[in-house]
């Protein structure tokens, strides 16, 4: 368990690392399933928080997994175990989305999420025992995973037993996740641990590519109710060809932005960077979910009014794209996108649901699509124009 240089040429995801984000697939689908299910049946801001929260567990395991991989991947045979025994949780976690998003029962998801954090506190133990200058941050880090997994379980036992009632289980979950986020901090004071930014870069791009696979699943998903509903029509087709150009737009805006010099280049705002991406999954995750409805709502009536349904999907939009602004920020020199012209188009998005009684939902989707090309386009033009001046000189 050395840990691995951090300027390793040509560092890529390794097929266990790609096996690993697919038992993701199934829990971010299940989460995502919920908060849909949620929101067509009118009751999106309740199924909010534990949408939040389940996709809290299912984050910051990847996340922690993923720098840890980045520092420590051997590729031996105990990793490979530990890795695979965390991958278990993942499903087990998964299996109790359902039973966590309609009663509030967090047991099975809180069995998932502990036999993950078991699997990285052993793999966090074998570098304590044998890489000797990393003992102390690999002590620390297992030490902290623990009593933060502690603390999770003691949450389930008094919410069971009744010593805690449903209005502090919200405050308490904050509480934890808090102490889950200080972990790391703490424990790289001991000694900072090694990471390849440009690995790190390609992982969390790989993430996103994943959460937007799964929009792209969810409103396939709509799709097939909506025909079996009421068959094919134009404004299902509208819907369904919108939510494709959307979810193409930001893939595209994402990826403009170049993190894996910024975080080579600013190393020590990388919690920032790394911490800030909750926010660009969930909201991701969230706008899966939001289309789905959107294009189900397409081919027959719902419970959801038409409002809430666009506004599923332009909040989780409009929350994307001023996070793809401020989350870089730390680590970039410069905006890659233009804040003004960001913000202008996040202020549209938002102001669009409003004209849904006169122009109805596909109007409105097609309208939050066509606003995201716009702004790659005024993005990219520049950089092309001054491509060209620059070959011409």
């Amino acid at each position: 368990m050395r840990a691995r240089p951090i300027d390793e040429p040509h560092r890529v995801s390794s097929q266990l690392e790609l096996l690993f984000d697919l038992t993701f697939v199934v829990a971010v689908a299940a989460v995502t399933a919920r908060l849909a299910h949620g929101v067509a049946a009118g009751h999106g801001p309740a199924g909010l928080v534990p949408f939040l929260q389940v996709f809290f567990a299912i984050w910051w395991a990847w996340m922690n997994f993923t720098w840890f991989a980045s520092s420590y991947d051997t590729d031996d045979v105990a990793y490979r175990l530990l890795t695979m025994v965390q991958m278990a949780g993942v499903l087990v976690l998964a299996a109790g989305v359902p039973a966590a998003a309609d009663d509030s029962d967090y047991r099975v998801v809180t069995l998932g999420y502990l036999v993950m954090r078991a699997g990285l506190v052993a793999q966090w133990l074998r570098v304590a025992a044998e890489d000797a200058p990393s003992r102390r941050t690999a002590l620390r880090y297992a030490a902290g995973i623990t009593v933060a997994q502690v603390g999770w379980v003691l949450r389930l036992l008094l919410a069971q037993a009744g010593a805690l009632p449903p209005s502090a289980l919200p405050p308490v979950f904050a509480g934890l996740a808090v102490l889950e986020l200080a972990v790391p901090r703490w424990a790289e004071r001991a000694g900072a641990t090694g990471w390849h930014p440009h690995h790190i870069a390609e992982r969390y791009g790989l993430f996103t590519i994943i959460l937007l696979g799964e929009s792209v699943l969810a409103a396939t998903t709509g799709v097939g109710r909506a025909i079996e509903a009421a068959g094919a029509g134009v404004s299902l087709v509208v819907v369904a060809v919108s939510a494709l150009v959307l979810l193409f737009a930001l893939w595209w805006l994402y990826f403009l932005v170049p993190v894996g010099e910024g975080l080579r280049d600013r190393r020590h705002r990388s919690y920032l960077w790394g911490y800030g991406h909750y926010g660009i999954f969930a909201a991701l995750a969230a706008l899966g979910a939001g289309l789905e409805v959107a294009v189900e709502g397409a081919g027959h009536a719902l419970g959801a009014s038409p409002l809430a349904i666009c506004y599923a999907v332009a909040i989780p939009a409009g929350v994307f794209l001023v996070l793809l602004w401020t989350v870089p920020a730390p680590i970039l020199a410069g905006p890659v996108v233009r804040p003004g012209a960001l913000l202008g188009c996040v202020a549209v998005i938002l102001l669009l649901p409003l004209a849904v009684r006169l122009t109805g939902v596909a109007a409105v989707v097609a309208a939050i699509a066509a606003v995201c090309v716009l702004l790659i386009a005024v993005t990219v033009a520049p950089r092309a124009s001054r491509r060209a001046r620059a070959e011409e000189a």
